[in-house]
């Protein structure tokens, strides 16, 4: 069975769309902070593989758990989801005309064997103005992203193009995941 540690409608539909019909949701309660002095490949890492940690104490070890974190990297920080719309804000008009990163970490466990990998894709915000900032931030979309907007939604009409995996944006890159599942014997196609 797989278990996906997250409680994302994204990542449960992006595992469905890859055939996984019999998915089990345990999303991860830990926090998720990063250390301080980690870069933004390594902290995704870091934190896909804690989730993946925590639950895997209430799972088979017969299980696959499929973990997952991402961050968005501007400026040389890390932005994460904003804990408000003051906050939500103060991303949106950071990445306002500029080229960003978004990094997704993937961890994979089974019993005791686990690994993590992670992705980066660069997305391209065109120039917003205050009202198209507001506007976006009363939709309500922002607040549980990182970055504080969804590509996969109203979001899409702030960036004018991307490199990389799409998908690594939504919040799970399914490349790199069925690569990681196949290297283990587990083949998605």
């Amino acid at each position: 069975m797989f278990v996906l540690a997250s409680a994302s409608p994204r990542r449960k539909a992006l595992l469905e769309m890859l055939g996984l019909k019999d998915l089990r949701i345990l999303p991860a309660a830990g926090e998720e902070i990063a250390p301080a002095d980690a870069g933004p490949g390594v902290a995704v890492e870091i934190l896909s593989a804690a989730k993946a940690r925590e639950i895997a104490r209430k799972c088979s070890p017969d299980d696959w758990i499929i973990a997952a974190d991402t961050v968005v990297y501007a400026d040389e920080a890390i932005l994460g989801k904003p804990a408000d719309e003051k906050e939500a804000w103060s991303m949106l008009r950071k990445l306002s005309g500029k080229m960003h990163e978004v990094y997704t970490g993937v961890t994979i466990r089974k019993g005791n064997f686990s690994v993590s990998e992670h992705e980066v894709s660069r997305v391209f915000f065109r120039d917003l103005s205050p009202e198209e900032i507001r506007a976006y931030i009363a939709t309500g979309e922002p607040m549980d992203k990182a970055g504080a907007y969804g590509i996969q939604g109203i979001g899409s009409l702030l960036v004018e193009r991307i490199e990389g995996d799409y998908f690594n944006i939504v919040g799970l890159p399914v490349c790199r995941l069925g690569k990681m599942l196949k290297k283990q014997g587990v083949d998605l196609l």
